[in-house]
């Protein structure tokens, strides 16, 4: 009798659950729900402003969509609850909440206080936080940073916590533990606190062979997170492929599941996507392209790599070392030029088409030849993660005159999230870390090949596509299978269950050589741009920043 594993994905703009056959990796049925909240950058929910580069989330959000997705995907499944045999969560990272006491989230007391909410992987308000423990690391303990690119980034754990320290310091003191989200859910599901040692990995500078940083080093970051990982950040952790125990039977009643088959502990949706796309070897990268992009690499060995987010070894393959690097804005660049950039005749002629303004823009765009717009950008609406990683850069487009239509800027745009890859899979490679294989999966995958074909032109390399549309959600069904076991019906390993249940589908695609010189010609603009603005040769993104902040205070 077949068995299946249901993933659940915790997004940036809402969860999706998958029921998937434990066998094959078949997806039977899934289900989605958007975050009522959605993401907070401009108000709180009863009306108090948002400064300038937070972002944040209402932790109700995930438990609304956990409860509405589970059973109405099992009921698109058309499968028995009972042979469902374990559960899996993945979720954006590092999304952190401070709790009191009971692990209830203290927004609860204090709703029209900011650092009370869910402080969303995106929230980059902690650059300066981030940039002293740089500054710090690089005086005391350099190694530290070796597996990290060099950077903390302003995205990560403590650097959100220092934030809070430093601009609400009694909301500090009142805070029990701070908690990701994602180990909160795990903790909904079971009553159990088993938090992910592959988040800790990434976000927390977490390492299997030494810990947490030295308290010397967190000292002198500030004196309040000397003993941060024995405190407000206490608890053990664990791989992602263990169970982190049995369902409850509230949650059970709830999600229409069996009571007490095993939930594993959480991971970070990026990384899960590659057991998606059976994808387990050395030299392999995937690309999860949405309203951001994560770039996962597999190596053998940890080396230097400029920028990185993060190279942790055994939290998603055994025995191989994780490489994680990204982009901040993607799909996000994307709609923000459609929301902002697009003229009402434009929205005619998309109506009679039958088009929405994404499609009518790609029809545009994809008329014209490489370097036929004039223009060139660069990709940092949303700061730039890797490699230089300062959330403090803003985006650029040059060479716009009179006759600049809407669709050269989109096109222009597409192009320099492009160059941004490109740049990132130099930088690898300049390392050491060779990339023989690349993959992609992800809603843009699905959504605009126009957009893959720039990929593969400027990459000038196959991209391949993961077979399944919700990737995240299937790795997630794929760790649980693990958790589950093999006598339950799931499987011993992470390799083997990723062999049988992921893979890429036959689509590829593959670069025109007309368009490879063009975009070589482009891609050495787009690197002294990059250079220049975002390495200290002109800083005049930071001084504008810092004149609006003086302007419109915070």
């Amino acid at each position: 009798m077949a068995k299946y594993t249901v993933g659940i994905d915790f997004g940036t703009l809402s969860a999706r659950a998958l029921v998937s056959e434990v066998e094959t990796g078949r997806e039977m049925g899934w289900a989605v729900c958007e975050y009522p909240n959605g993401v907070m950058n401009v108000s709180l929910p009863d009306g108090t402003p948002v400064l300038n580069d937070w972002a944040l989330q209402h932790p109700m959000d995930y438990l609304e969509a956990l409860t509405d997705t589970v059973p109405k995907a099992i009921h698109n499944a058309g499968v028995d609850p009972r042979d469902i045999i374990a559960v899996g969560i993945d979720f954006t990272a590092s999304t952190m909440m401070p709790l009191d006491e009971n692990q209830r989230p203290l927004l609860y007391k204090h709703p029209s206080k900011p650092h009370a909410y869910v402080k969303l992987w995106k929230h980059h308000a902690a650059q300066a936080q981030a940039d002293r423990m740089t500054k710090i690391a690089l005086k005391m303990r350099p190694d530290l940073l070796d597996g990290y690119g060099g950077k903390v980034s302003p995205e990560w754990t403590l650097p959100k916590i220092v934030q809070m320290i430093e601009e609400d310091p009694d909301l500090y003191d009142e805070t029990d533990m701070f908690m990701e989200a994602a180990d909160w859910i795990v903790l909904k599901l079971t009553g159990n606190l088993k938090k992910s040692a592959m988040i800790a990995g990434y976000k927390a500078f977490y390492s299997t062979d030494s810990g947490y940083p030295d308290k010397e080093y967190l000292k002198n970051v500030h004196p309040k997170l000397e003993d941060i990982f024995e405190t407000k950040l206490r608890g053990e952790v664990y791989p992602s492929e263990a169970s982190a125990g049995g369902l409850t039977k509230e949650m059970a009643k709830l999600l229409s599941l069996p009571e007490g088959i095993p939930v594993c502990v959480a991971a970070i949706d990026a990384h899960v996507s590659m057991l998606a796309g059976g994808i387990c070897h050395k030299g392999e990268m995937l690309m999860i392209m949405g309203t951001s992009a994560c770039h996962i690499v597999l190596g053998d060995e940890t080396k230097k790599v400029d920028g990185m987010c993060g190279a942790v070894k055994d939290q998603v393959i055994d025995g191989l070392v994780c490489y994680e690097a990204g982009q901040s804005g993607v799909g996000d660049m994307f709609d923000w030029f459609v929301q902002n950039g697009v003229p009402a005749e434009y929205e005619k002629k998309a109506a009679l088409m039958g088009m929405n303004r994404h499609e009518y823009l790609t029809y545009l765009a994809k008329i014209k030849k490489p370097g036929e717009t004039g223009l060139i950008a660069l990709d940092w609406l949303n700061g730039n993660r890797s490699v230089i990683v300062n959330a403090d850069l803003s985006g650029m487009i040059l060479g716009m005159t009179l006759s600049t239509k809407p669709e050269d800027i989109y096109r222009a745009l597409i192009e320099s999230t492009a160059f941004g890859t490109r740049m990132i899979v130099d930088t690898f490679e300049d390392a050491g870390v060779d990339i023989t294989k690349i993959c992609a999966c992800g809603g843009i995958t699905g959504k605009n090949e126009f957009i893959m074909q720039v990929y593969a032109d400027v990459l000038k390399r196959e991209i391949r596509v993961v077979r399944s549309s919700q990737a995240s959600a299937l790795g997630s069904c794929i760790y649980a299978s693990v958790a589950a076991g093999k006598e339950a019906g799931g499987y011993q390993n992470i390799r083997e269950a990723a062999k049988n249940m992921g893979g890429v589908s036959q689509k590829s695609f593959r670069p025109i050589p007309e368009n490879i010189s063009v975009y070589d010609r482009l891609y050495a603009e787009y690197r002294r741009l990059h250079d220049y603005f975002g390495r200290g040769q002109n800083d005049v993104m930071k001084r504008l920043k810092s004149i609006k902040k003086d302007v419109c205070g915070g």
